[in-house]
């Protein structure tokens, strides 16, 4: 799907964003339909095996035929349900390309494509350009705590003529914003995944960030745009979208959000 020219002066307005519940995103960048952690499975509990159950509290806002063709899904983690739900997993079979951990594509297969630290891929775009996408580092959860939470990514997605955006993923580390900020700042959107999950046996420390670890973020990366996603439909989460929205007016940010 090509995204019609926008005035230079408005570059945000290049790339629609539309948050479609929890974690899942769907971008349009340079022609290309990207879907960040598909989840389009109704209500219900998810148990796993020596975990906790997540409970899922809210349907998407639209059905995966709905949607319509996407041509990339940037997969942040396959581990947890309220990143990749069954629905989410037959999605993947249907996508020709998913950008995610060396972890999670050795788990998943198929057309998983795994992608380290600062590695690119470069996707070509209907016009004849290119779409480079980067894994951006991330951590989900305290230093120390990935034997426990696994591996996860965030993206990055630049292009020669196109505003770049940066997809956090579930990442709880503000440290690894500004190592990104360092070398890509400033950002131009910021998908930014928060909703403030806890774990017990990491002594309640955060999983993703919070409300006001956002709002940090979002200053770090110099962001015009911010888009907050992985802040509802799930019953762990323990900050909701409207905590986030607080946040950012006490840091008098408010104006960057965007929250249709």
């Amino acid at each position: 799907m090509a995204i019609s020219p926008a005035d230079p002066a408005e570059p945000a307005e290049r790339v629609p964003v539309r948050v479609l519940g929890g974690p899942t995103v769907l971008v349009e960048y340079g022609g290309l339909r990207f879907l960040t952690d598909p989840t389009f499975d109704g209500p219900g509990a998810y148990p796993s095996p020596g975990a906790r159950t997540l409970v899922k509290t809210a349907p998407p806002l639209t059905t995966p035929a709905e949607l319509g063709p996407v041509d990339v899904v940037l997969l942040s983690h396959d581990q947890h349900a309220d990143n990749l739900d069954h629905s989410g997993r037959a999605l993947l079979a249907a996508t020709p390309r998913t950008l995610t951990t060396p972890a999670a594509a050795d788990r998943l297969g198929g057309t998983t494509e795994p992608l380290t630290p600062w590695q690119s891929v470069e996707l070509p775009r209907p016009d004849g350009g290119t779409v480079t996408v980067t894994a951006a580092p991330a951590l989900h959860g305290p230093e120390g705590s990935e034997p426990i939470v696994g591996e996860v990514t965030g993206f990055l997605l630049t292009s020669a003529d196109l505003p770049s955006l940066y997809v956090s993923g579930d990442n709880a580390s503000l440290e690894l914003v500004q190592e990104i900020s360092d070398r890509y700042g400033p950002v131009d959107t910021a998908v930014l995944f928060a909703g403030a999950p806890r774990m017990p046996a990491l002594d309640d420390a955060l999983l993703v960030l919070d409300g006001t670890g956002a709002a940090t973020a979002a200053r770090l990366l110099g962001a015009r745009r911010v888009v907050p996603a992985h802040c509802d439909s799930w019953a762990h989460f323990t900050e909701t979208r409207e905590d986030l929205v607080r946040a950012f007016e006490k840091e008098g940010l408010a104006d960057l959000l965007q929250l249709d």
